[in-house]
């Protein structure tokens, strides 16, 4: 099994070059998203793990402003142990790499894949726009969130290692970067047939997910920086950023 920090650190040594030529202009630490916009205009989400930030004044612990610094200076936070650190850095890497270059492929991801009526379908975190068209193709939909709420479809985490093999597609949140979590997913995918990295959090580099059993990744290009810093400093969240991002998808093989 991969070490659990190999995924952090191959986004980062992928990204440092790039870093190093890039100045942050602004970061917006949002209870639903984190974003950053560096010198050029790009700009890169994060997903934020607000339940689990620390009960004090200062909820970031580091040095601020994080405005002016460079680029490596905050790519860096993505190795960090604390969460809103590892988003500052995780939005940060998605600012250097989710660029519109032409090689991505626009739409929602179940447009991009396929699913067959005899396929187990694995979800880990819930996608709720895809959870009807799944349930109508797919054979099986398992959905596998934090919270303890057993259901016919919706299990607890720690259910992963046990059924997550067993499926033959599986959509897998990026958000488990940020939480330390992706390593161990993807050992449990390692026979799945399709696994999926989704989200706004995704990282949009094909090297980072070499010899990993990823085939497909589904993120978003940020199209209007200064309206998704507005809905981040709101609290918003995904519906609300339409709009202002492109979901995009990216085949790896």
């Amino acid at each position: 099994m991969r070490n659990p920090m190999d995924i952090r650190n191959r986004i980062r040594d992928r990204l440092r070059t790039a870093a190093q030529a890039r100045t942050v202009t602004s970061v917006r630490i949002g209870l639903g998203y984190t974003a950053v916009v560096l010198d050029n205009g790009q700009t890169g989400l994060a997903f934020t793990f607000h339940r689990d930030m620390p009960k004090r004044c200062s909820l970031f612990s580091g040095s601020l402003p994080l405005e002016g610094r460079s680029a490596l200076a905050l790519l860096n936070l993505i190795g960090s142990s604390k969460k809103i650190e590892t988003a500052v850095g995780m939005a940060t890497a998605n600012a250097l790499a989710n660029v519109d270059s032409g090689r991505f492929k626009d739409g929602d991801i179940l447009d991009f894949i396929k699913i067959r009526a005899t396929d187990r379908v694995g979800m880990v975190g819930m996608f709720g726009p895809l959870i009807g068209p799944l349930r109508k193709t797919a054979g099986e939909l398992i959905i596998f969130e934090k919270e303890d709420r057993p259901a016919e479809s919706l299990q607890p985490d720690t259910q992963i290692p046990e059924r997550l093999p067993d499926c033959q597609i599986a959509l897998i949140t990026a958000t488990s970067i940020i939480n330390h979590t992706m390593d161990q997913f993807l050992h449990c995918a390692s026979n799945c047939r399709e696994v999926v990295v989704l989200g706004a959090s995704t990282p949009l580099v094909p090297k980072v997910f070499k010899d990993t059993p990823v085939t497909c990744l589904s993120g978003v290009v940020v199209s209007d920086p200064s309206a998704v810093l507005q809905v981040v400093s709101s609290a918003g969240g995904m519906r609300q950023f339409k709009g202002f991002v492109k979901k995009v998808n990216l085949r790896l093989r």
